[in-house]
């Protein structure tokens, strides 16, 4: 039965009682009894027609509200009056309104990301690629006269080449993460030890590029929970990034601190560091700022992206400092082991 009907009957039953309370009162003066009820059923079908007539304006204010929501407009709100039962609906819209409201702003900032990202990707590419071939070229038509300029030109290829591999395999990476393709093994490390064994790699080039190295790691076991594979990638890429960007202040600090339920692993360095304008989006895909974060340095602006993505696949996070020439700290956190001290 629809409203209109329900109305109707509403207003019929309003005229019948109408009906006998006058015939009543024509027949029998003295009936007060049966004239008191009567005025009584009389008034609560009146109240009822006009709570249900109150209620249609209501509904009907609620579905124009909705076809707004539909037609784009998610920042539309529904307003909670007297009536408990629809009040209830009303915040349940309310919520379903907001979260859809995120989710389109979410959309419009994934698509803008992906546009950037295929941009930069696709820059990325061309670029070592169109070198590589210039090299290649020029090696053919034996432009280099000499043994030592071939060299040199096979030098270049090989690191492009590296780089063009290395920017490639970050992609893949990074597909993989999006589509929770990248399992994890979570497990009992000893983070101390761990952090040691990572950072044996880096002592060449610490040397080589002249870098100090500046290290607080705890002589006692730091038992965390977390995947292996992933706590090797997070170190290196947040290593790698600190001695492209920062390796003119000579300085890599990296210190492992203790807290209540987890371990902060902070890597800094005394570099140009990255202006405040820019904090909010170094973990952005792609992302590069003005002068330290340049292509020109050959990251692939995929890294720390990637980190961020492991950190809190792993229930961690990760956050950034700078203050430019002075310090600045990558920290990301991994929860302890629940039974560390059993060990």
């Amino acid at each position: 039965m629809n409203h209109d009907k329900y109305i109707f009957l509403i207003i019929l039953q309003f005229i019948v009682i109408t009906g006998l309370f006058l015939i009543d009162i024509k027949e029998s003066l003295v009936g007060l009894l049966n004239g008191a009820l009567f005025i009584f059923l009389f008034s609560v079908t009146f109240i009822l027609l006009i709570k249900i007539l109150h209620s249609r304006k209501r509904l009907k204010h609620i579905v124009e509200e909705l076809r707004r929501a539909m037609n784009g407009n998610l920042k539309t709100r529904l307003l909670a009056k007297d009536d408990h039962l629809l009040n209830e609906v009303i915040f349940l819209i309310n919520e379903l309104l907001e979260q859809l409201e995120k989710n389109q702003i979410e959309a419009i900032k994934f698509h803008t990301a992906r546009r950037r990202l295929l941009s930069s990707i696709s820059h990325d590419i061309r670029t070592p690629l169109a070198s590589i071939i210039g090299y290649i070229d020029a090696l053919r038509d034996n432009i280099a006269a000499s043994e030592d300029e071939k060299r040199e030109y096979l030098e270049i290829l090989s690191k492009k080449s590296n780089n063009l591999k290395q920017l490639i395999d970050e992609i893949f990476v990074m597909a993989k993460l999006d589509a929770d393709e990248i399992p994890l093994k979570v497990e009992s490390l000893d983070l101390s030890e761990f952090v040691r064994e990572t950072l044996i790699e880096f002592l060449p080039k610490l040397k080589n590029d002249h870098v100090q190295l500046h290290l607080n790691i705890p002589e006692k076991k730091c038992f965390v929970m977390a995947d292996r594979l992933s706590l090797i990638r997070i170190i290196r890429n947040l290593i790698k990034n600190a001695l492209e960007y920062g390796r003119d202040g000579n300085i890599l600090g990296v210190e492992l601190i203790e807290k209540t339920d987890e371990y902060h692993l902070l890597i800094w360095d005394q570099g140009p560091g990255i202006p405040k304008k820019d904090l909010e989006f170094v973990f952005e895909r792609m992302y590069r700022g003005d002068q330290a974060r340049s292509s020109f340095h050959g990251g692939s602006g995929l890294g720390l992206s990637i980190a961020k993505a492991l950190v809190e696949k792993n229930g961690g996070t990760i956050w950034v400092e700078s203050s430019p020439w002075e310090k600045t700290t990558f920290g990301f956190s991994v929860p302890k082991h629940k039974h560390s001290n059993g060990f």
